[in-house]
């Protein structure tokens, strides 16, 4: 059992700096614990950071829920994937959600992986579901690959939780219409996010679900002004410009920003010269002239500034009508005084969210 007084509707990414380091893990996510987080959310990144191994760790040590945030079922044959939820969800008492993403599209063409669709990612949520519940697949042709026989040979009760990650408006509609929960994308800003939310909900209502079933996450760059000058720039500006590497287009639609403003940040040294992910990276100066050339309206919404200032910057996402809300680019213990701040204000949503992150009621 979590505490009573654990902030279900809090989060943080686990490992979510440069270079990720595996053995921080389980300290990180007990001071999460310790200070009252709800979730810790689990990326996936191909070299040290296997999302079934870390959400594994997890489960054996902390009470937390745990979610992937997301992991990708192309990755993994069907089977594998469903029996990696099945495990987490066992061993984690039912704590576990899937998260699934697209990914980007540049990478699946290197790996030599079919690009993911909201077909495959539909068809492939169908596949766990029926998997989960028992039931024997026998000669399955569909979006998500033609399979001969699967089968678990067990029921998970109750199955985890499906999320989906994403912030493009198709996929957002997807996931109304079929998963438990969305986690939605840093740097989007209030208007972006209001926009997402209702879409997700609208989507919902015309499927004939309970709008208010599908938990929302908001995913929200938390760079408090303790953290050192050029620290603060990587895991703003660096950060954002990272993503502008890896898919500028749906970024930038999402937000409404102007490609004028893309052209010149591209046209910066540190941007066209980029040795890797800028946020990994860059050197200071090639930082500096990323914030110089980012408009500050692009990251005007992110929790930035003192403890207070951080803390109302978060309970302020929840009048954009996401139900949760994750610290994201921080460590747990980087953000003990702003969890502090958050209790402080008194804004918690009216009712208590359990603590398996893909879920609005208790299972």
């Amino acid at each position: 059992m979590t505490s009573p007084d654990t902030l279900t509707e809090l989060g943080y990414y686990a490992l979510s700096r440069h270079p990720v380091r595996p053995p921080e893990l389980v300290d990180e996510a007990r001071h999460a614990e310790t200070i009252g987080l709800g979730t810790a959310f689990v990326s996936e990144r191909f070299n040290v950071k296997d999302a079934a191994v870390l959400s594994g760790a997890l489960a054996a040590t902390i009470r937390l829920g745990i979610a992937t945030a997301a992991t990708n079922h192309t990755t993994r044959h069907p089977i594998v994937t469903a029996t990696m939820g099945a495990t987490l969800a066992e061993l984690s008492d039912h704590r576990f959600a899937l998260g699934l993403g697209r990914g980007i599209t540049a990478q699946w063409q290197i790996l030599g992986l079919p690009v993911i669709t909201g077909a495959g990612i539909e068809d492939m949520i169908s596949i766990l579901r029926r998997l989960w519940n028992g039931e024997m697949i026998i000669g399955h042709d569909g979006p998500a690959g033609t399979y001969p026989l699967l089968s678990l040979g067990v029921s998970v009760q109750p199955p985890p939780p499906v999320m989906v990650v994403t912030m493009s408006p198709r996929t957002l509609e997807l996931a109304g219409r079929i998963a438990d929960g969305v986690v939605l994308h840093t740097f989007l800003d209030a208007e972006a996010t209001r926009a997402a939310v209702a879409r997700v909900r609208d989507s919902a209502q015309r499927a004939g679900r309970d709008p208010a079933s599908v938990r929302i996450w908001s995913v929200l760059a938390t760079v408090p002004d303790h953290l050192e000058e050029t620290d603060r720039t990587r895991r703003l500006y660096g950060r954002l410009a990272t993503y502008l590497q890896g898919y500028p287009d749906v970024l930038m639609a999402a937000n409404r920003w102007s490609t004028d403003d893309l052209a010149r940040i591209r046209a910066t040294s540190a941007f066209s010269g980029a040795r890797g992910p800028l946020d990994a990276t860059a050197t200071t100066a090639e930082l500096d002239e990323l914030a110089a050339a980012i408009p500050a309206g692009w990251v005007a919404d992110c929790a930035t500034g003192s403890a207070d200032e951080c803390a109302r910057t978060v309970a302020a996402q929840f009048d954009l009508g996401v139900d949760s809300v994750i610290l994201h680019g921080v460590a747990p213990t980087e953000v003990t005084e702003i969890v502090g701040a958050y209790r402080g204000l008194g804004v918690r949503p009216s009712a208590a969210l359990p603590v398996n992150p893909g879920r609005v009621v208790a299972a």
